[in-house]
């Protein structure tokens, strides 16, 4: 005898889980849409590493080289040259010992001690050709900074 054919109740066709069919649509949205992300942040991580790589941001600077010269007793000379990417408006200067963008107006009328160069707890003076500043430490040692400007 040939087995009977098994009759389904209402109840087996539906024996997957009760979520409607909009459920699994927008489940399977949501995993496609984290995905999509996941491989876009990955291109973009890609890109800044290769393609923008060595660009600064606005508003930044970097010490591209520093040398220092301590031949002469009781004095160093230091030069150093930064690379800056200014706003508008703003040319590198100096902050707190550190290159930095400043205003242009304050490098253009030669108010050094404007754009806040010297160390905190220095006091900063202008030279009397007003072609650099001086910091003075609360010791009483002396740094002077002196520019080119072109």
């Amino acid at each position: 005898m040939a087995p009977s054919p098994r009759i389904r109740s209402k109840k087996d066709v539906n024996a997957l889980p009760s979520m409607s069919s909009t459920f699994w649509a927008i489940m399977i949205l949501a995993s496609l849409l984290i995905a999509y992300c996941n491989l876009v942040s990955s291109v973009m991580e890609i890109l800044d590493l290769t393609m923008f790589q060595g660009q600064l941001a606005a508003g930044t600077c970097e010490i591209v080289t520093l040398d220092r010269d301590s031949s002469q007793p009781r004095r160093t000379i230091a030069r150093q040259t930064a690379r800056c990417a200014c706003k508008k408006g703003q040319i590198a200067g100096t902050t707190r010992a550190r290159p930095a963008c400043v205003d242009a107006r304050i490098i253009k009328t030669k108010q050094w001690c404007e754009m806040l160069p010297c160390l905190e707890g220095e006091g900063c003076d202008l030279l009397i050709n007003r072609s650099g500043w001086t910091c003075t430490q609360p010791g009483g040692r002396i740094k002077t900074t002196t520019g080119i400007i072109p």
